[in-house]
């Protein structure tokens, strides 16, 4: 099955924690997303950033979906990995095996997110799953 929708992002906070004289610099961004209407209630991610002198970005994350997806009720986590290019941000998601709680145990399955200026505050998600 497909889910896709779009996530408001209520904060982001990020911070770098090494910089270099060069520009480049790694950072540590927690970011709290709220729900759709189409069940999620939220989400909670944190992401490990690298950032070239040039200002593009390397990127890895872990989010945590909390809401109903087909009328059940959980959760789960999905690792991402991701590239800046100053103009979009681009994710490929997978679902943590195992993570799955409540009626949503056993959910499988990868997405993605393209995610530009024009979206904020919001951030699309497409996530193609299998709840077993």
């Amino acid at each position: 099955k497909n889910l896709e929708t779009k996530l408001k992002i209520e904060s982001w906070d990020e911070k770098p924690y090494r910089e270099h004289d060069d520009g480049r610099k790694f950072t540590k961004a927690d970011v709290v997303l709220g729900g759709d209407d189409q069940g999620i209630e939220k989400a909670t991610m944190e992401s490990l950033m690298y950032y070239a002198p040039d200002g593009t970005g390397t990127f890895l994350s872990f989010m945590e979906i909390t809401g109903k997806i087909d009328g059940r009720r959980g959760s789960f986590v999905v690792e991402g990995r991701g590239t800046y290019d100053k103009t979009t941000a681009a994710s490929d998601y997978r679902v943590v095996p195992g993570s799955g709680t409540g009626d949503l145990a056993g959910i499988d399955g990868e997405g993605s997110s393209r995610s530009t200026h024009d979206d904020y505050p919001h951030m699309p998600l497409s996530l193609r799953y299998d709840l077993g």
